[in-house]
């Protein structure tokens, strides 16, 4: 049977080509001299350290115009409080999403449901599969999702037939 898999997964390189040129920007900036502002990606998360909120402010900014060039999907940023660190240091922890949370999944399960296609949609970990008797009923629900749910950074991968 036909089938293929909706999957919310970043593109990590093209992140930390972002938020590196975000780090260079930092650097040559009149207005970050002699400021402890610095910004580093762990794993999947983006830390930011300024001495204010007003500068984690405009390295945020940055950031999301040097993400926005390298055509990353804004969604995947998960933007945490501000904490205060030692002296008057504070900083900013942005997490990127990564795989479907289970609302999420059965939220676009319930929508392929509701579709009436003759199509199933099963959740399987952090991803959805989408089986079916047609190809055309599977393009159907990828126009559907695409259409409905704009918000969510959705790709369909592993289409088989």
């Amino acid at each position: 049977m036909p089938s293929f898999d909706i999957v919310c997964e970043p593109d990590m390189p093209k992140i930390k080509n972002g938020v590196e040129n975000t780090a260079k920007e930092i650097g040559t900036r009149f207005d970050f001299k002699g400021t402890s502002a610095s910004i580093e990606l762990k794993e999947k998360d983006i830390t930011l350290v300024g001495d204010a909120d007003f500068q984690l402010q405009q390295i945020e900014e940055v950031l999301r115009n040097k993400l926005t060039k390298q055509d990353v999907n804004l969604n995947f940023l998960d933007k945490g409080d501000v904490q205060k660190i030692g002296g008057d240091k504070v900083k900013l922890v942005i997490k990127v999403k990564s795989g479907i949370e289970s609302e999420d999944a059965k939220k676009i399960q319930r929508l392929v449901k509701d579709s009436k296609l003759k199509v199933q949609a099963s959740i399987q970990g952090d991803a959805l599969r989408v089986t079916g008797a047609k190809i055309d009923d599977l393009q159907a629900v990828q126009q559907l999702v695409r259409r409905d749910l704009p918000e969510m950074p959705l790709k369909f991968d592993n289409q088989r037939k």
